[in-house]
């Protein structure tokens, strides 16, 4: 007797189905990039995406060139140069670092460490579009709080939203995509009413932006507050958005959580190595800081000599509510070599870039708005 079994006949119709996946993605908006520039074949500007429109800084390349040549190798795991430089940069223990693919990469492993399936995590709406993409991945359920009336969190309905079952809190500031930063003493108030079991995330990628005198800075308002993690990433104003190297700084029972969870080997040789080679290079990070923020300056000006109501950006980017007229001016600007970043029927977000591509914007703004003379602003 054969001890092979006989083959299992496979009815038709199975071997035509398709895989069972979860029920939940349909439920789940795919994250949308910004598009790419215009036109190939005329001057055309990429607005959508807030990169950072300089090369890398110097020595950079030459240091991701030599990393590459040991592209055969996995990474270090633990990324342990990098992490004593971010320490050393911050003033931190290097315990209280966790680096992830982007600061993207490291919203999933805030989600896995902190929410069970029926959690509640609230955030600001409109801010940074993945956070209700991970918050329904996970099973948590999104509780979005309008923003108040100048386009900043309300932090108030904010506190008032938090309940037994909230187990996360988003705050993106300066805000994606409107701009607005918080002062320190108003993100002060609003933690010391949050419980502290509650993780609270200052998501903070266009830290280096923010000149307000004012402003909060999460690394400092963690060091009291275990529950409190500050987010960055060198994808901004560093220009390593294609490397994804993203870091949270936190208390270590959150920070050895946010590591567990991490994908092994994510961040790169090179991504490590670009990351620790800017962070030499802060004097001509801050020159080109100082341009992008002065080009942020003369865009909104002129934005609102136009006639916009342009809210006080503290990123690298400006933010129009335009409602119903939000596709339309969008069109228009892919029209005239302008690509822009539009949100449904809120508005549109222009990134800072060249001198030359702002200008650009600048026009098709002010043409789309002499065509319209009604739009809300």
């Amino acid at each position: 007797m054969s001890n092979t079994s006989p083959d299992v006949a496979v009815p038709q119709s199975d071997k035509n189905a398709s895989p069972r996946l979860r029920a939940l993605l349909d439920t789940i908006p795919a994250y949308v990039p910004g598009k790419s520039a215009a036109s190939a074949d005329r001057p055309s500007w990429k607005l959508s995406s807030n990169e950072n429109p300089y090369p890398p800084l110097p020595g950079v390349l030459d240091a991701v060139t030599v990393a590459a040549g040991q592209m055969h190798r996995y990474p270090d795991l633990h990324a342990t140069e990098l992490t004593n430089r971010l320490a050393g940069h911050m003033s931190v223990p290097a315990s209280r670092i966790a680096l992830g693919t982007g600061s993207s990469g490291l919203l999933q492993q805030l989600m896995q460490i902190s929410t069970e399936p029926g959690d509640e995590v609230v955030y600001a709406w409109r801010s940074f579009e993945s956070y209700p993409i991970v918050t329904r991945l996970f099973g948590a359920r999104p509780v979005e709080v309008p923003l108040a009336h100048d386009e900043a969190h309300d932090l108030d309905a904010m506190a008032r939203a938090v309940t037994d079952r909230t187990r996360l809190v988003f705050v993106c500031a300066p805000n994606n995509p409107t701009g607005n930063a918080l002062p320190r003493d108003v993100l002060e108030s609003f933690l010391d009413r949050l419980p502290t079991d509650v993780v609270v995330v200052l998501d903070e990628a266009y830290v280096e932006f923010n000149n307000d005198p004012h402003r909060a800075d999460g690394v400092e308002l963690h060091r009291d507050r275990p529950n409190v993690v500050a987010l960055r990433t060198f994808s901004k104003a560093y220009g390593l958005a294609g490397l994804r190297v993203g870091y949270a700084v936190a208390h270590e029972p959150v920070a050895e959580a946010l590591r567990k969870v991490a994908v092994p080997f994510g961040v790169s040789t090179a991504a490590q190595s670009a990351a620790i080679a800017s962070l030499d290079r802060q004097a001509e990070l801050m020159e080109r800081v100082h341009e992008l923020v002065s080009e942020r300056v003369r865009v909104r000006e002129a934005l609102l000599e136009q006639g916009w109501t342009v809210p006080d950006s503290q990123a690298n980017f400006v933010w129009l509510r335009l409602g119903q007229q939000t596709a339309a001016f969008a069109e228009h600007c892919q029209n005239a070599g302008v690509t822009v970043r539009p949100y449904g029927r809120d508005g549109v977000r222009i990134t800072v870039g060249e001198r030359q591509a702002n200008d650009a914007a600048m026009i098709a703004a002010g043409q789309f708005r002499r065509h319209l003379p009604a739009i809300l602003g």
